[in-house]
């Protein structure tokens, strides 16, 4: 019987990959999206209405989603309403929330989890004194690298935490999390905090996999390429390159971080940096969901799209797994950036891309800006010094092939910037 499953909070990556491996699952399911979506969600979204209301419907067998925030948690709600396959809303928060996470790893692994402080920005005067620096800032509920950043010393952190930036995600991005947190966990901290952390570094990576009736199952290690003296991220590339025995002791110590997390029935994926002079894996995060940008990575090289695991796993199935046996040795993924604030002065035009798609088999591209935007609000972008502009997945034989095949799609694709003039400096009264 086909197994209706819904996809809560749809991300930009969700219509792409699954139409990528539609026949590998067309068969057993049929997905529907609902709304919103993930970039459309309401600060004021009154989300535990949205998850009675979602519970209520009879139309769906399975619910799911890709979504960091809200949907991962969201998903995992409904599924405990409706008494279906999926991970625990709390084991969900407890992973979304760094403070709670960064606790739950310092008794699993102490020996990969960098020292860290809960910082309260309104009261963080009096605590930044007390930190050892260079620190690592991020909030304990963030997207992506937002707000997550290097400081030198306490005078740079309390002129960052009472920024106009760290003011608007206070009041506005942290409602949901903050009502979520409230319903589903017996939590003292909400999501209305900082973590300073001592600096990891090294080579960073992405670890990902499945729970299935608390069986835990390694996907894959994906590296995480750097843009030279930035944390802005040039390149994910698959399979990674690091040492086979340190990717073994990777994959180890993400099942006890798993585990300890209490996840079942869900995708994870883990970052961890490794530093090898002093043979170290740190661990930077743990999210409880797939992610959407690799998915089709996966497809290119082992032949399965983690949407298919996904989809399994929301049906109370065991996900099947290949390994090796896609079309190409090694895939990547490349978000294109502007590093100083521009303007589009040409986006390609749905022809383009498709032009552009067409270059090499099982190319993926989303474009993220149209012509005659700006490129410019880095503070609230992804990493603070850049903003993304499009992304480019693809498969070849080997890195030298694929670099060339990134350079033709690039240059397909057509775009065009011009830098934005800096505002005039404001006049001096006589």
């Amino acid at each position: 019987m086909t197994v209706r499953v819904l996809a809560v909070f749809p991300t930009a990556w969700d219509a792409r990959q699954l139409e990528s491996c539609r026949s590998a699952w067309s068969s057993d399911y049929t997905v529907e999206f609902a709304a919103p979506t993930d970039a459309d969600c309401d600060a004021d979204l009154d989300v535990m209405d949205f998850i009675a209301t979602t519970a209520t419907r009879s139309d769906f067998d399975a619910v799911f989603s890709s979504s960091d925030y809200p949907g991962a948690a969201v998903a995992a709600a409904i599924a405990a309403r409706r008494g279906l396959p999926g991970a625990a809303p709390a084991a969900v928060l407890r992973c979304a929330h760094k403070y709670y996470a960064r606790v739950t790893q310092r008794i699993a692994v102490p020996e990969s989890v960098p020292g860290f402080a809960l910082i309260d920005p309104a009261k963080s005067a009096a605590t930044a004194r007390t930190l050892i620096y260079p620190r690592f800032v991020k909030p304990v509920k963030g997207a992506f690298s937002v707000l997550a950043r290097r400081v030198e010393s306490a005078a740079e952190l309390d002129v960052f935490l009472g920024s106009a930036c760290v003011s608007e995600y206070m009041d506005s991005y942290l409602r949901i999390f903050d009502r979520l947190v409230r319903e589903f966990t017996d939590f003292s901290f909400d999501g209305r905090y900082f973590l300073a952390e001592d600096v990891l570094t090294g080579a960073q990576v992405t670890v990902e996999g499945f729970v299935h009736h608390g069986d835990v199952q390694i996907l894959g290690v994906v590296d995480s390429v750097m843009h030279a003296g930035t944390r802005s991220f040039a390149r994910f590339e698959y399979p990674s390159s690091l040492d086979a025995g340190v990717q073994v002791r990777m994959c180890d110590l993400v099942r006890r971080v798993v585990g300890a997390h209490g996840l079942d029935q869900t995708l994870f994926n883990v970052e961890l940096l490794y530093n090898a002079a002093a043979d170290r894996i740190g661990i930077v995060e743990i999210n409880p969901r797939l992610c959407g940008q690799f998915a089709d990575l996966y497809q290119k090289v082992d032949g399965t799209n983690t949407y298919e695991v996904a989809l399994a796993l929301a049906a109370g199935r065991r996900p099947t797994v290949r390994h090796r046996e896609g079309a190409h040795r090694f895939a990547a993924s490349l978000p294109l950036r502007v590093f100083t604030p521009s303007r589009v002065l040409q986006a390609p035009r749905p022809e383009d891309v498709r032009a552009a798609e067409a270059l090499f088999p099982g190319t993926l591209i989303w474009v993220e800006c149209d012509t005659g935007q700006n490129l410019c609000d880095f503070d609230r972008a992804e990493d603070g010094c850049s903003a993304r502009y499009a992304i480019v997945n693809a498969g070849a034989a080997d890195r030298e092939r694929l670099a060339e095949h990134f350079e033709a799609i690039q240059s397909r694709l057509g775009f065009a910037f011009e830098p934005l003039k800096a505002p005039a400096p404001a006049s001096t009264p006589s």
